[in-house]
């Protein structure tokens, strides 16, 4: 294999949040059911031009194309094979496979299946002399299993001298020596990965990835929600009244026990977020060294800034199962179940003693809602609030990494702007979101940064560019 030198670059492009997926086939008697994962809402055509079009901006010159986390959405995926060696749960039949790696394989395979083109347009485009760099996300972890990105790579078709030419980061990229690339998870208490430099846990004679909370409540909860698309958080989050209309509009017959569906959905995701914080690490003290040299390899980056970086992570919120409870609304049903049952209780006591009606019941539960009602409205998601870009987090990653420029992707928000002393920019999404289940109203779509070198100065300037029907619009 070839080495590549990734030091330097005059151009480079970054995109994140495509979330491919497989096809889910148009279902028989409900269109609307997940038509977002439809192929009707495939864009690999886009990403080819989109290639194009940057070899055109490139005028020629080499392009450094980094896919900034999320390329894959390994949570996503619901299918699993029909004859497979190995044991598969009937939750996995109807949530999705587990993140162990011969699951995870099979995962990749079936993105690649229903994605010949994106892959044959990537292929192109790195014989063409350009290079890659997938960051990972966190709906792509399991790209830090060798065999996933093995089948990455023989998906691509390139000699061995040209496999060098594609990297895999765990979570960051230093461009250049002048720009930092991160998905940005790592910020957001919901989505972070507790430890990209030593990723397995032990599970019972297997090894797996732990998945933050995010990605469980995807698998879990969205998987079986399929009016809700999972790539706008206004799709799923939102208000009783709001919740009510869009049930009886769209789901009252397709799915009639959607708040079933809900709820074990709930409940299985606090299971395995509480359950996988006593899985046991899988790490090897005397190849933690070795490991972190390679991450800073990948990422042109010194061991030291591989350990200081790491040092910003922020506190995973999967070890606050109260808070989790509140994100799922368990608490809220938890009380109307005990609340309920205490009043049951009661009043079978009672009727017992002055043979009473239970229905006298209904009116403490009548003077209880009040109650209820101001509880839940004294409780705030969280989720959104991390949208925004921590000032101090940016300062100091650009301090531990010593540049002047940040690129995060994870929000789906397109941004550019300097917060401090930083310029901060964010990718967007090519996630097929929409504004309403018919997916007639799509979001702001289809956004990626491009450095390139300055005619004053000689130094890189980044540009926030749009790219619509193969062409970049400012």
């Amino acid at each position: 294999m070839t080495t590549e030198d990734f030091s330097k670059a005059n151009y480079t492009a970054i995109i994140s949040d495509l979330h491919l997926c497989e096809a889910e086939p148009v279902h028989p008697k409900y269109p609307l059911w997940k038509k977002f994962k439809t192929k009707e809402f495939f864009f690999d055509d886009e990403f080819e031009g989109f290639l194009k079009l940057i070899k055109d901006k490139a005028k020629g010159d080499r392009i450094e194309l980094v896919l900034n986390g999320d390329i894959f959405d390994f949570d996503s995926v619901t299918s699993y094979p029909k004859d497979a060696v190995y044991k598969i749960s009937w939750l996995e039949k109807m949530r999705g496979l587990k993140p162990r790696e011969e699951r995870s394989l099979y995962k990749i395979d079936r993105i690649i299946d229903d994605h010949p083109q994106f892959f044959s347009a990537l292929s192109d485009f790195i014989k063409d002399g350009n290079r890659v760099v997938f960051v990972m996300g966190n709906h792509d972890v399991e790209l830090h299993y060798k065999s996933v990105q093995k089948a990455i790579l023989n998906s691509l078709r390139l000699t061995p001298d040209l496999e060098g030419r594609v990297r895999f980061n765990e979570w960051f990229y230093i461009s250049n020596q002048d720009t930092l690339i991160e998905h940005g998870n790592q910020y957001d208490p919901y989505c972070v990965y507790d430890d990209p430099i030593n990723p397995f846990v032990n599970g019972y004679n297997y090894h797996y990835l732990k998945l933050p909370f995010g990605n469980l409540a995807s698998r879990y909860i969205m998987n079986g929600m399929g009016f809700f698309n999972p790539h706008f958080d206004g799709n799923y989050i939102m208000g009783i009244k709001e919740y009510i209309r869009i049930f009886f509009k769209y789901m009252l017959k397709a799915q009639p026990f959607l708040v079933v569906s809900w709820f074990m959905g709930s409940v299985w995701t606090l299971f395995y977020t509480v359950k996988d914080q006593f899985a046991e690490p899988l790490k090897n003290p005397l190849k933690t060294e070795e490991r972190v040299n390679e991450i800073a390899k990948k990422a042109n980056a010194t061991p030291r800034q591989v350990r200081e970086l790491k040092e910003l992570f922020v506190e995973n919120s999967s070890r606050d199962p109260m808070l989790i409870m509140k994100e799922l609304w368990l608490d809220r049903a938890f009380l109307i179940v005990f609340s309920f049952y205490l009043v049951y209780l009661l009043f079978s006591i009672l009727k017992s003693i002055f043979d009473i009606s239970l229905f006298w019941g209904l009116i403490p539960l009548v003077f209880l809602f009040p109650f209820f009602l101001f509880y839940s409205k004294s409780i705030v998601s969280h989720v959104s609030g991390y949208k925004e870009p921590d000032e101090k987090i940016l300062a100091i990653a650009g301090h531990i990494s010593a540049v002047s420029r940040i690129v995060f992707g994870h929000t789906h928000i397109p941004r550019h702007e300097m917060i401090g002393g930083i310029e901060h920019l964010n990718s967007g999404t090519w996630s097929p979101g929409y504004l309403d289940i018919e997916c007639t109203k799509p979001i702001d779509l289809k956004n990626f940064v491009w450095i390139s070198p300055s005619d004053q100065d000689g130094k890189r300037n980044a540009e926030l560019v749009k790219y619509k029907n193969l062409q970049g619009v400012k």
